[in-house]
């Protein structure tokens, strides 16, 4: 067996001990008032959000932080889909008037919540009208729209009630991928010294 195969082999023999977790995904976005649009809003607030979306459990978990917020919140939606990725603006497609139980009424805070996706209850009637009146069109809308970047979290407040922090929301690399990157990395590198150590 030459080196190169070897090392094909114990390549794949790694990405086969890998779990097989392909029906969850991650995206996640850093908020600030710089990404609202069409104007950017003078802030110091900031925050970040992390989803994850398990397709096979129709489930969408969303947790976020927040700070530093120059007005109080009122409201905070995912919005879908803007028609480019990472600009533009578009309708709410979660909950209304807000997510449940999201922080109001203050400058800082946190929020995790899993939702059951196969609800009609976990949409914005309009964007499930928008896909067809159809809830599981509905849930394909939005994470196609949510993969692509074209969807965001918008946290709105007292000061900004169009927005007052923003974020796309931007695939996760999956744990097992940065393992194989990792992994081929120094297979390479290890291959590229014994080349020279050799010579």
């Amino acid at each position: 067996m030459t080196r190169h195969s070897a090392l094909a082999a114990l390549a794949l023999t790694l990405s086969a001990a890998l779990p097989a977790s392909a029906h969850v995904t991650q995206y996640a976005a850093t908020l600030s008032g710089a990404s609202e649009f069409p104007s950017p809003v003078t802030t110091d607030g900031t925050g970040s959000v992390l989803v994850t979306i398990d397709d096979h459990a129709l489930t969408m978990r969303m947790q976020a932080t927040f700070a530093g917020l120059t007005g109080t919140v009122s409201a905070a939606h995912i919005h879908c889909c803007t028609a480019a990725a990472n600009t533009g603006n578009a309708g709410v497609a979660t909950p209304l008037p807000t997510f449940p139980g999201f922080p109001a009424g203050v400058t800082s805070g946190s929020y995790d919540q899993t939702f059951d996706m196969s609800l009609a209850s976990s949409y914005n009637p309009s964007f499930v009208t928008a896909s067809g009146g159809d809830v599981n069109a509905a849930f394909s809308a939005l994470t196609s729209g949510i993969a692509a970047s074209t969807a965001y979290l918008n946290i709105h407040t007292s000061f900004a009630p169009g927005g007052e922090i923003r974020g796309f929301l931007a695939p996760v690399p999956e744990p097992e991928t940065w393992a194989l990157v990792a992994c081929g990395l120094a297979m390479v590198g290890f291959s590229a010294l014994r080349q020279r150590n050799v010579r």
